[in-house]
């Protein structure tokens, strides 16, 4: 009995020594699809456990850009995690001119072991100033190649950096 309680509180321990790690990578760039809508992503650790991505899109006869700050949790490692952020985009529709808005997200994302590639999926959310639509609820696929990789080493994994 208590050796299975050690080896649950061990399991326990080090799963969220990894949790808190958050992310493989410092650097990543890629293309973002969703309905109707795609374009190109890159993003950049800033901290810790957060990002800055830009994501330039392309919808039919409108083009835009978004910048959002994220803040990324690890899931069981730091090769799984979720995240959650906020930002605000402008853009051009060829019909009703220039708009603006406020964005939301959350998603997942998965860095692919042994490659540099990162997957995620998000919902992305936005309320639009001098558009026709008042708001958007637009969910996106994106993959991502890993420039620049994140350095960890067995220490600060232990104190979860």
């Amino acid at each position: 009995m208590h050796l299975r309680f050690l080896g649950l509180s061990g399991l326990l321990s080090l799963l969220a020594a990894h949790s808190a790690t958050a992310q493989k990578y410092n650097t990543a760039a890629g293309v973002r699809l969703g309905g109707g809508n795609y374009g190109i992503t890159v993003q950049q650790r800033v901290a810790s456990r957060v990002t800055i991505e830009g994501i330039a899109g392309l919808r039919e006869r409108e083009y835009s850009g978004t910048v959002l700050g994220e803040y990324h949790f690890g899931i069981l490692g730091p090769s799984l995690n979720y995240y959650f952020g906020a930002g605000g985009h402008l853009g051009h529709n060829k019909d009703s001119g220039n708009f603006g808005g406020f964005d939301g997200i959350v998603g997942v994302e998965y860095k692919v072991a042994f490659l540099p590639i990162a997957l995620s999926f998000d919902f992305k959310p936005s309320y639009e100033i001098n558009s026709d639509d008042y708001a958007r609820f637009p969910t996106a696929f994106s993959i991502r190649y890993v420039f620049i990789k994140r350095k960890t080493n067995l220490l600060d994994q232990i104190r979860g950096r």
